[in-house]
């Protein structure tokens, strides 16, 4: 299994951060991607951190829509030369988040179209975070990112069908969280049906949203197990299938930025 998507930055790992990666290694966990977004500029390096010190990292780099009223000259400056590291395999978290306005909307929608310009210049794939922003994400990836022909990922994937046709129509990968673990999250039970095979990853999102029977606890990456098996169980195909599906949906995209580096 792969981990695309985790913040073993986080200060809740701090007392266990080395163990955490033990565990999730005797869990089946391969590799983690250590998401660069941190606690936002002008740090913006807390994911090549990480890659540069476990051989079972990758690394992203980017500002988060809650910190994008922290970007400047700098970052801007700084994110291309950060896109060049042979570990660092695409541009995020990005994206629009309206839920809690951390930063105004506007200014986070100047900050996700001046990083598709600096993914687009790179060649490089994008990762996208959008909470109840969904069609001001759509519309700004159908103008700024679908003429590039470049490919992303919807991390932590929370919408339903309607969404889930939107993202794959253009051309994103779709990445399930624990979240797909709860009872009630129907619509996205139904969009985990639908997804195409060759567009599925999994992620934990640590240390948020554990899944299920873990939910409100710290999440961290040996949990993935737990959203593959309701994944699979969601599309009737065995666990293991659904691993090396997952995992080789992985390793594609994550060759798209450094082929051969990985």
């Amino acid at each position: 299994m792969i981990d695309s998507h985790c913040h073993l930055d986080n200060s809740r790992f701090d007392e266990d951060r080395e163990a955490a990666v033990e565990r999730a290694l005797a869990a089946g966990v391969t590799r983690m991607v250590a998401i660069g977004t941190g606690e936002g500029p002008p740090d913006l390096e807390a994911g090549v951190r990480l890659a540069e010190r476990y051989d079972v990292m990758l690394a992203t780099v980017g500002v988060h829509p809650h910190d994008a009223a922290k970007a400047d000259g700098a970052v801007w400056a700084r994110l291309p030369e950060l896109l060049r590291h042979p570990k660092v395999i695409a541009l995020g978290e990005i994206g629009l988040d309206y839920h809690y306005n951390f930063a105004p909307p506007d200014v986070q929608r100047g900050v996700f179209a001046s990083q598709m310009a600096i993914a687009r210049e790179a060649n490089a794939p994008i990762v996208i975070h959008t909470r109840e922003a969904w069609d001001d994400t759509f519309a700004m990836l159908e103008e700024h990112w679908r003429p590039t022909g470049l490919t992303g990922i919807f991390h932590c994937f929370s919408g339903g069908p309607a969404e889930l046709a939107r993202a794959v129509d253009l051309g994103f990968y779709i990445s399930f969280s624990g979240v797909v673990t709860y009872p009630k999250a129907v619509e996205l039970h139904q969009a985990a049906r639908l997804a195409p095979a060759d567009r599925i990853l999994i992620e934990t999102d640590a240390p948020f949203l554990a899944p299920a029977p873990h939910r409100g606890k710290r999440n961290e990456p040996a949990f993935l197990a737990l959203t593959l098996a309701r994944l699979a169980e969601l599309r009737n195909v065995p666990v293991s299938h659904l691993a090396r599906l997952t995992t080789d949906n992985f390793e594609r995209f994550a060759s798209l930025l450094h082929p051969g580096v990985h």
